[in-house]
């Protein structure tokens, strides 16, 4: 339930009431019976409690996709058993070891 903030038109006092959305709002000052008068309020941000609320929890399936995508891409290269080196010292037979 949301809380709405209350100014009276005769005495300046400001108030707030925890009310339901579906609630009438208030019109009678507690203080002094004056009107009152329900102010716009900035409201507040959801309040998640235990672990899991996390935005990339709930990402899109396109979003996941490409992700994948670049994460394979920048992942470095392992050397394939077919290519070697120059020197055999690496145990390979061809040329792209420049080690001797």
């Amino acid at each position: 339930m949301p809380t709405y903030e209350y100014e009276c038109g005769k005495c300046r006092r400001r108030h707030e009431a925890f009310q339901s959305i579906t609630a009438k709002p208030l019109t009678k000052c507690p203080a002094c019976g004056g009107r009152l008068k329900r102010l716009l309020g900035s409201g507040s941000g959801f309040l998640f409690k235990g672990s899991g609320f996390y935005i990339t929890d709930y990402r899109s399936k396109r979003y996941t996709d490409a992700k994948k995508k670049d994460e394979q891409a920048a992942a470095p290269k392992k050397p394939s058993a077919s290519g070697g080196c120059k020197s055999g010292a690496c145990g390979g037979s061809g040329d792209s070891c420049a080690s001797a």
